[in-house]
């Protein structure tokens, strides 16, 4: 990263200070640029003063070695513009009683600010007080570096998460404050929420105006180091001065690195804007139509499209999303909780959206030759059914979860797939629920004759049909140890398990208890 530019004042302080004293200055040619920047401020009569000048000067003079020679008046204004002065200000007196026409049409020419002073200013005090305020803006810029600096280390080095870091950016800079991958992709914000948001809803064509030339208080800083570039933070319509909106874009940014460089790269900060979504998403705490400028800023194609959320247990996010990479298809991937990943594809509304999500749940499972399980929701056509169907997807991943290990198992689950465990699960909460999965299983798990050992034999015997030899065999138990241990079940249980309605009552019973329990 390159530093930032000192902050500059403009050229307007400068006559504004001559005007209290000798009356208002006339700005000549060049007077719509008054609010130019002015590095220092320089007294000069030579008339070859551009080889003394570095740029950025406002220069004051009578011209007194200028009268009478109207050439040496328009190679002087000429000298200042190949010199990059800021301004001239020209002194009326015994060297010109009036602006000489000469000079006037040369810095119109040239497109350099002229200010005439028509009445008797002392050069010195004019030049002490401009200079004063120079360096008093530098003072106060460079306090104010220091201290955002400070700030933003400090949240850093205390282990603070990357929005906390942008939150205290977006307070110093006082407006929306947007960091993006190379491809104009957001990956966080920060701001007021109602300002972020009207950023975020067209941002598609801001991100290109951002992208090439600033102004209207868009500033934008590079994130990387090493000679490589992975990033951008972008200052939404910054007010204030434009030096200290560059100052500030360029301190945020060197903290922006620092971050990443101490976070490590276990999560980039893609997936965690996909993270965040996608949560949001599901909780429901957002309404999913103020959700969509975040998805549409953050690369998901939304309008008219198909949205199929799917749900994987224990899949990288990383594997998942190469996988979708692989196949074409666009969608975003994020670890919500307790090993569980969501995957929201987005298809255009030609395609079988059923038949992809097959696909990519096939692929899936040759990519990591294991017998990966993508649970998946019916296709969406409207974004606000999005948040209920990445909610439907997790309850069928769950009830997938606790489904026996079976190799023939499909790669895909739907909601239609998981039948009486998928509705347990659902009403795994309800109390009443609760209180007749303890009624019935109360032999095995309480009293003095509980045995909680005997429930994955019970289990395994109900859920491969009531098959003993299967039973026996998946326990490495001979059929006679099976059968105590049955009668055992059945004993403490009070109940037949050869009678169909009383082993259905306990089955129901322990698919809630293990539903509970998970």
């Amino acid at each position: 990263m390159t530093p930032a530019a000192d902050p500059a004042l403009s050229v307007r302080p400068g006559p504004a200070v001559a005007g209290g004293r000798a009356g208002a200055p006339v700005g000549g040619p060049g007077a719509g640029h008054l609010d130019r920047s002015v590095r220092w401020v320089h007294v000069a009569e030579a008339a070859d003063v551009g080889v003394m000048l570095s740029g950025g000067e406002m220069v004051l003079t009578t011209g007194v070695l200028l009268a009478g020679d109207p050439d040496a008046q328009a190679e002087y204004i000429r000298s200042l513009h190949r010199a990059e002065a800021a301004a001239v200000v020209l002194g009326l007196g015994r060297a010109f009683p009036a602006p000489p026409d000469v000079m006037r049409r040369a810095a119109e020419r040239c497109g350099l600010p002229m200010v005439v002073l028509h009445r008797p200013f002392p050069f010195a005090e004019l030049t002490e007080e401009v200079q004063s305020r120079l360096v008093r803006h530098k003072f106060a810029a460079v306090s104010l570096s220091e201290s955002v600096r400070t700030a933003l280390t400090g949240l850093i080095t205390t282990g603070a998460p990357l929005q906390r870091v942008l939150d205290e950016i977006a307070v110093h800079a006082a407006c929306p404050v947007v960091v993006t991958n190379l491809a104009h992709r957001v990956l966080a914000t920060a701001g007021e929420r109602s300002a972020v948001d009207d950023v975020l809803r067209d941002w598609d064509r801001i991100a290109r105006q951002a992208g090439g030339s600033e102004g209207d208080g868009w500033i934008r800083a590079e994130l990387g180091g090493r000679g490589e570039r992975w990033g951008r933070l972008v200052l939404c319509g910054h007010w204030g001065d434009a030096g200290t909106g560059r100052l500030l874009a360029d301190r945020a940014a060197e903290a922006l690195v620092l971050h990443r460089m101490l976070g490590g790269a276990a999560h980039s900060w893609e997936e965690k804007s996909a993270q965040g979504l996608l949560t949001d998403l599901v909780s429901g705490v957002v309404p999913a139509r103020q959700l969509l400028p975040r998805a549409r800023a953050a690369g998901l194609p939304v309008n008219r499209r198909t949205f199929v959320p799917l749900v994987v247990r224990d899949g990288e996010p990383a594997q998942l999303d190469r996988v979708l990479r692989l196949l074409g298809l666009p969608g975003l991937v994020a670890e919500l909780s307790d090993g569980a990943t969501a995957v929201l594809l987005s298809l255009p509304r030609d395609q079988d959206a059923e038949a992809l999500a097959a696909h990519f749940a096939a692929r899936l499972r040759d990519e990591t030759g294991v017998p990966a399980v993508v649970s998946a929701a019916g296709p969406r056509t409207a974004w606000d059914d999005v948040p209920f169907g990445l909610r439907e997807a997790l309850h069928v991943a769950e009830a997938a979860a606790g489904a026996p290990a079976d190799q023939d198992r499909p790669a895909l689950v739907r909601l239609r797939d998981v039948h009486l465990r998928g509705l347990v699960r659902l009403l795994r909460d309800d109390p009443h629920v609760q209180s007749f999965a303890e009624r019935e299983l109360d032999g095995l798990l309480c009293g003095p004759r509980a045995d909680p050992r005997l429930l994955p034999v019970l289990r395994t015997y109900l859920a491969t049909g009531r098959n003993k030899s299967r039973t026996a065999q998946l326990h490495h138990v001979s059929r006679p140890a099976l059968y105590r241990r049955l009668e055992a079940i059945q004993a403490r249980l009070g109940v037949d398990l050869d009678d169909f309605e009383q082993a259905a009552s306990v089955h129901i019973a322990l698919l809630a208890h293990d539903a509970q329990q998970r």
